[in-house]
């Protein structure tokens, strides 16, 4: 009914004659007009997300580093008999390992000695949570690459060739298996002491795994 008297041409048209910005619906009061003042003074700080970063190479400490550098001598001790060919024609290597015979001898000196380490290791370390997972890691680097063995160890004694072709892909083969053990030692050993995350070909990705 109101819109009908509006519309109607007897209705007279009465003009306000009140101030524009107090009849407009978005209108504001001189207490809001502060407010929003304020508010325009005072930028609104941004909050400060929680993110992780990685550790760089002075964040592992000392003793980290020499526990899982010493660790990857068990690997090679443990395969030094792959070397039998190449330790013999290669001087360098001779003096390479030569200061390595005394423990290498301790460690061959009892049959279980390999078992024994090994089972050191998994449960005292990798299992162990007081120790670092840098630690833990390389530990587990460590006990996968000397698993690993038992294939070229099984080759070995399933096929010993006297002679001929046979003899040459089982030197071949040794000496192989022996300077990756060499090649691995030199390089987990230097970056453990470095400070940094060595990871090994075919083994790091297992090792993973097995770390949480």
């Amino acid at each position: 009914m109101a819109m009908s008297n509006f519309l109607s041409p007897t209705t007279p048209l009465r003009l306000s004659h009140r101030p524009l910005l107090h009849s407009s619906p978005f209108s504001l009061n001189h207490q809001s007009l502060l407010s929003l003042t304020h508010l325009s003074t005072n930028p609104v700080k941004p909050r400060r997300l929680l993110t992780t970063q990685s550790k760089g190479d002075d964040s592992v400490d000392v003793p980290d580093r020499l526990i899982a550098a010493v660790c990857y001598f068990y690997p090679f001790f443990d395969g030094i008999q792959y070397g039998k060919y190449v330790i013999t024609q290669f001087t360098a290597i001779q003096a390479l390992i030569n200061p390595l015979v005394p423990a290498i001898r301790v460690f061959k000196s009892f049959p279980f000695n390999g078992f024994l380490v090994f089972l050191t290791l998994y449960f005292g370390v990798v299992r162990n949570q007081n120790f670092s997972r840098y630690v833990r890691f390389n530990t587990m680097q460590v006990i996968v690459l000397d698993v690993l063995l038992i294939f070229p160890d099984l080759l070995e004694r399933s096929f010993n060739p006297r002679d001929g072709l046979g003899l040459d892909v089982l030197m071949s083969l040794d000496s192989t298996v022996f300077l990756f053990l060499l090649v691995c030692l030199i390089y987990a050993s230097s970056s453990c002491l470095l400070g940094q995350v060595p990871r090994l070909p075919i083994v790091a990705e297992a090792a993973d795994r097995q770390v949480p």
